[in-house]
């Protein structure tokens, strides 16, 4: 079943290092768009976090916190080896540079991933800790966009239905449409004062009716909503491939307008339209 990219997702874990907490909350967009906040020291896990949201979410704006409570006594130190090799590093590249002494700002060198770690926690427990409780938060949040995305499922349905309905009323209307269309013409062929060519009439009468014939247009609705039915089974991202199908209806509904002959093609072709904005708002927040 389709997910929605609509969901919130909380998760907290307690142990002897102290207290973390998960939250996550995605919204619709065009494409994965992830903003992680991550508390000081913790951004050494970052490009694991980043996989493995990848790897289970497809679209959606993502927004990421990370929070972290150390336990009593518990706090902050500066790994002194990787700022040692920093400082090496740095003076290296002045020197390859050619550049002059120049003081490296603290500030500035404390971004780097993993200079400032927690004490009292063994950082590979507190890694696993962190990925783990992710891991819980992230199929949490799937559960609740496979929730949102089943409803949304049966809403996009009944519309497919509906739209079913309107191309099945009007097929049936197709014989009726044309008697009346070639009533309607030899009615004007009889008020003529000249005398006309029945066999060239008849023509004329054909080239219009293929004019105003919507049936190609009838057909084509039905394919797309065959293949709309088909995607909303399908577990994966097809949200691209719903938004393409709702340009494709909306058109041969103009289409269909275009060559609306009598009242009831109008007001089809109009019912149509609503159908088919209904369904594309809807297809905006598919993942």
């Amino acid at each position: 079943m389709i997910r929605s990219m609509t969901g919130f997702a909380r998760s907290e874990r307690h142990g002897d290092w102290g207290t973390l907490v998960w939250e996550l909350r995605t919204v619709n967009h065009r494409y994965l768009d992830i903003s992680l906040r991550l508390p000081e020291g913790f951004s050494v896990y970052e490009t694991a976090i980043r996989a493995r949201l990848q790897k289970s979410l497809q679209r959606g704006r993502v927004d990421v916190w990370l929070r972290f409570q150390a336990v009593e006594g518990g706090g902050l130190r500066l790994n002194r080896d990787l700022a040692e090799e920093l400082q090496t590093i740095y003076s290296e590249l002045l020197q390859c540079w050619k550049l002059r002494e120049m003081a490296l700002n603290p500030l500035d060198a404390l971004r780097w991933p993993g200079l400032v770690q927690n004490t009292g926690t063994d950082s590979a427990v507190l890694e696993e800790e962190v990925l783990s409780l992710l891991d819980s938060t992230i199929a949490e949040l799937q559960a609740t966009r496979e929730r949102e995305g089943a409803a949304l499922a049966q809403m996009l349905l009944s519309r497919v239905d509906a739209i079913g309905e309107q191309t099945r009323a009007l097929r049936a209307h197709l014989p009726e449409l044309e008697e009346a269309v070639r009533n309607r013409l030899q009615a004007r062929l009889a008020d003529l004062p000249i005398q006309v060519d029945p066999q060239r009439w008849e023509q004329e009468i054909l080239f219009y009716l293929q004019r105003q014939d919507t049936a190609e247009e009838l057909d084509r609705l039905d394919t797309h909503l065959q293949e709309l039915r088909r995607i909303l089974t399908r577990r994966e991202a097809v949200g691209r491939r719903l938004d393409f199908l709702m340009q494709e209806l909306n058109r041969e509904a103009n289409t269909l307008a275009s060559k609306a002959a009598d009242s009831q093609v109008t007001f089809a072709s109009v019912e149509l339209k609503v159908l088919i904005e209904q369904m594309r708002e809807q297809v905006q927040n598919v993942e």
